[in-house]
């Protein structure tokens, strides 16, 4: 399958989980590819085995906006185009309201918020040329409350908003904008949950499929929405949580507690 054959994608924290499968299954699908992430390693292990004439790697800071502003650059500079944008970079922040720290709310919302802004603001020229489409990693945990996770509830109901805010005003230039929102996916970001094998178990049992998700199983749906198979998917909002969400009306993390 080749639907990305001459087309430029961005996917930002490629280093690692969704981002990483992301970049790999854009990669595969015929796409030119500018992976970002902080972590060089990272990079170094997506881009192991793909063509490195038209996969290419950057470490940014997606929270700062002269580097956002950069990446997309050599993109275009590159590729000659952009067609997609993948803003997935994001941090976690755990802590209900008394005992949240500032910093590491700024931190979050910084990361998780401004950098998607960031991505969306310096691509959207270049997206205007091609009618393009941007897709963003929101979470169900910004659909809905769960416990001693504020601020990460914060930035991922923002990225949601922002996904539906920025499509009102899009669509009138042939971009699309849409956001995926993800339960439980075993990545590095999870790693320490998932040393305690009972608790995971238990969390499971609240996933009406029975399990959490492979980063592999989220970048189909990236590529889904990014795609022409999507061409009338706009302004959505799309939880990939193996019916959780449906089920239960709201993410419920109670486990954690």
């Amino acid at each position: 399958m080749t639907r990305f054959a001459g087309k430029t994608v961005i996917v930002t924290g490629a280093g690692s989980g969704i981002g990483q499968a992301t970049a790999r299954r854009f990669a595969s699908e015929g796409a030119n590819v500018l992976a970002a992430d902080q972590d060089a390693d990272g990079l170094a292990e997506t881009l192991s085995g793909l063509d490195a004439s038209r996969v290419i790697t950057l470490v940014v800071d997606v929270a700062n906006q002269d580097e956002v502003e950069a990446m997309v650059k050599a993109a275009v500079d590159r590729f000659g185009r952009l067609d997609v944008i993948h803003n997935n970079a994001g941090v976690g922040c755990d802590g209900a309201i008394e005992d949240m720290k500032l910093e590491d709310y700024r931190k979050v919302l910084a990361v998780n918020v401004d950098g998607v802004l960031f991505g969306c603001k310096a691509a959207y020229p270049e997206l205007k040329k091609t009618k393009g489409c941007i897709v963003n990693t929101a979470s169900i945990s910004g659909l809905g409350g769960d416990s001693e996770m504020l601020g990460y509830n914060i930035s991922k109901g923002a990225v949601a908003n922002l996904t539906r805010a920025i499509a009102r005003d899009s669509g009138k230039h042939g971009i699309r904008v849409n956001a995926v929102a993800p339960t439980l996916v075993h990545t590095g970001m999870t790693a320490e949950m998932e040393d305690n094998r009972p608790l995971m178990d238990e969390f499971a049992k609240l996933i009406p499929l029975g399990r959490g998700a492979q980063p592999e199983e989220i970048a189909a749906v990236v590529a889904f929405l990014a795609s022409d198979d999507a061409s009338f998917v706009h302004g959505h909002v799309l939880s990939v949580d193996g019916g959780l969400f449906a089920s239960t009306g709201q993410p419920d993390f109670s486990l954690f507690d």
